[in-house]
């Protein structure tokens, strides 16, 4: 299927109700396609995905345009809601321990490519704590007024958070059923090694949704 097909049969799966902030609606991403605008009318499409959130053929379509178009961040950020509509969305405000504190002297790249463990309240049977894998994706970072305070807006998706740095993230994780426990206000470490690479309070969890019985 090319390109345009891709992007329409996404686009069927929207309801026209649907508006993101914006209040750009599918029927401006029906303009776009006439136009032959593909990358504009990718956007726009990726953004109503959570308004409200779509099924796994929507994103399943536009991670196949953006890999014909080359567009390799878009990608994988579909193929990530790909995996959150099959396994459910874990959302945390994560603050990375500063370089004097923890073995990382670089910054964390924030499209899906770390995969650290988390410590996330399991145990062994022998009452050791027992890690578990999760890939991090970085949504936001905080914009920092001068003199180092935090503004209450965000500044949108960077590729990397610096070392001491905060940022909402979402995890994907490698077992899901090992993370089912996890409520909103819970805290989680993420390591490295045996030190504390950073330390996250979970926002938000959503289960995937039920799937239609045959």
């Amino acid at each position: 299927m090319d390109v345009p097909k891709l992007l329409e049969a996404a686009a069927l799966l929207v309801p026209e109700e649907s508006a993101t902030g914006n209040d750009i609606t599918v029927n401006d991403v029906w303009e776009y396609l006439v136009q032959d605008e593909w990358e504009v009318a990718l956007d726009v499409l990726e953004d109503l995905g959570d308004i409200p959130p779509l099924p796994l053929g929507f994103w399943q379509a536009l991670a196949a345009a953006a890999e014909r178009l080359r567009l390799e961040r878009s990608a994988a950020w579909c193929r990530w809601r790909c995996n959150e509509t099959r396994h459910g969305i874990i959302r945390a405000d994560l603050t990375l321990s500063p370089a004097t504190e923890a073995r990382r002297q670089i910054p964390v790249p924030g499209a899906g490519v770390l995969r650290p463990v988390w410590n996330i309240g399991n145990r062994t049977p022998a009452g050791e704590p027992s890690l578990d894998i999760a890939a991090l994706w970085v949504e936001y970072v905080p914009f920092l007024e001068p003199g180092g305070q935090a503004s209450v807006l965000w500044v949108e998706y960077v590729p990397f958070l610096e070392p001491g740095g905060q940022a909402s993230v979402r995890l994907a994780p490698l077992t899901p059923a090992r993370w089912q426990h996890l409520r909103p206000g819970q805290v989680i470490t993420m390591h490295e090694d045996r030190s504390v690479a950073g330390t996250g309070a979970v926002v938000e969890v959503q289960r995937p949704a039920a799937r239609p019985s045959r």
